[in-house]
């Protein structure tokens, strides 16, 4: 080690606190040091970081986030469970106002009574309803696709 280029070092240096004033002695190279806060007064070591949070209401936004996720997941599950209810209306289908009409005179006035009608019957049962004919049958069966029902596979005559 080369000779005087060390700084001197204080073995019994004084540490003051600013905020607490609490005192201690440590070794440094200054001989009095001055802290802002210490583990004393320092909210994690003294056990003030909890009332911190809880002050900050961080723990009760997080909760009020959580409660919203999954008031808007069951919202959306329970959406998509009534886009292939079978109790919907037939009129909601989109249909023309002749088709719509004609099937609800037909006895038909929910999406799944058309749907056991086309899966028991077959697609001539439903046509033999007067007022309803092969195109409304064709776009009916396109919507009910689009809103995700299954329907049977017709066999090509």
């Amino acid at each position: 080690m080369k000779a005087e280029i060390h700084p001197t070092y204080f073995p019994d240096a004084k540490v003051t606190c600013a905020t607490c004033g609490k005192t201690w002695t440590t070794g440094s190279t200054r001989k009095e040091l001055r802290v802002d806060i210490c583990s004393n007064c320092h909210p994690f070591f003294s056990g003030e970081a909890q009332r911190l949070i809880d002050i900050e209401g961080q723990v009760d936004r997080f909760y009020k986030k959580l409660t919203a996720r999954q008031t808007f997941v069951e919202q959306k599950k329970a959406k998509e469970e009534s886009k292939t209810s079978p109790d919907r209306e037939i009129g909601e289908l989109g249909l023309t106002t002749r088709a719509t009409e004609a099937l609800k005179k037909g006895g038909i006035l929910t999406v799944g009574q058309l749907l056991t009608k086309l899966t028991g019957e077959g697609d001539r049962s439903v046509l033999a309803i007067a007022g309803f004919g092969q195109s409304s049958l064709t776009t009916a069966k396109k919507k009910l696709r689009v809103l995700g029902y299954e329907l049977p596979e017709t066999a090509v005559t």
